[in-house]
């Protein structure tokens, strides 16, 4: 703007002004938005019927046996903090859930032992010189309690639904408690980890083929894309070791004292 020209003027209001539209309200989801699943477990088997999660772990407390198990997808602070209130929760345990931005690493916290994995899932492709993305990454919390289990999933891991099938068809597996549903969690991130690296294995073998056929141009970014989702597999994977260890030993401690 040339020096001369004419400048708008900005209006500014005093603090003191009352302001002539009204104070915004922030809007709370309900808790139960963020639920997948709920399910109280009595002697290993499944009691029939739908819980809301508040509703559940009264029922288990009332009864004094069975353990609830709620599955929770990308809760918002508000949804955990009132989940949280009801199962007694750890307010740290609350913040990590929501934040969904956690390390793999195995904590306790007063009656509670909460275990965060990092959870891979490879992309299928057709070609490896012609994609994009190799690797899906996101995150799977499991909190254990003496009557619950909560497992919150941040990303599009899917593998939790099949773990409850699979346990709800096995209720011998379930009638050990809910640090049942912790292991079968880990056990299949862990195997996800190996599928991963299957298929990142055969890109590899099929990289190394076009780089040295003849008359085959391969385009040097793609090179620098399977580096990269390798190094972020790396990333992922190494830090869950100690962990998965710390649960082992945790666990045979628990099983001594039975």
């Amino acid at each position: 703007m040339s020096e001369g020209a004419l400048v708008p003027s900005i209006r500014r209001r005093r603090d003191d002004t009352a302001s002539p539209f009204p104070p915004r309200t922030r809007l709370t989801v309900p808790t139960e938005r963020a639920v997948v699943d709920c399910g109280v477990y009595v002697d290993g088997v499944r009691v029939p019927g739908r819980f809301t999660h508040r509703a559940a772990i009264r029922h288990v407390r009332q009864a004094g046996r069975g353990f609830v198990w709620v599955g929770l997808h990308a809760p918002d602070p508000h949804q955990m903090e009132a989940l949280a209130r009801e199962f007694g929760l750890h307010e740290l345990i609350s913040e990590d859930a929501a934040s969904g931005r956690q390390r793999p690493k195995l904590e306790a916290y007063d009656d509670s032992l909460v275990l965060n994995m990092s959870t891979v899932r490879y992309l299928e492709h057709e070609s490896i010189t012609e994609t994009n993305d190799i690797v899906s990454t996101g995150e799977v919390m499991v909190v254990l309690g003496r009557d619950f289990v909560v497992t919150v999933r941040h990303g599009d891991f899917t593998g939790l639904a099949d773990i409850r099938a699979e346990l709800e068809s096995a209720p011998e597996r379930l009638l050990r408690g809910p640090s049942t549903v912790m292991h079968a969690v880990a056990d299949r991130v862990v195997d996800s980890y190996l599928e991963v690296a299957e298929g990142m294995s055969g890109d590899v073998d099929d990289l190394e083929t076009a780089v040295f056929a003849p008359r085959t141009r391969v385009d040097i970014e793609q090179i620098y894309l399977l580096k990269r989702e390798l190094l972020e597999l790396k990333h992922d994977i190494a830090p869950l070791a100690l962990p998965l260890r710390r649960l082992a030993v945790w666990d045979a401690f628990r099983k001594a004292r039975i």
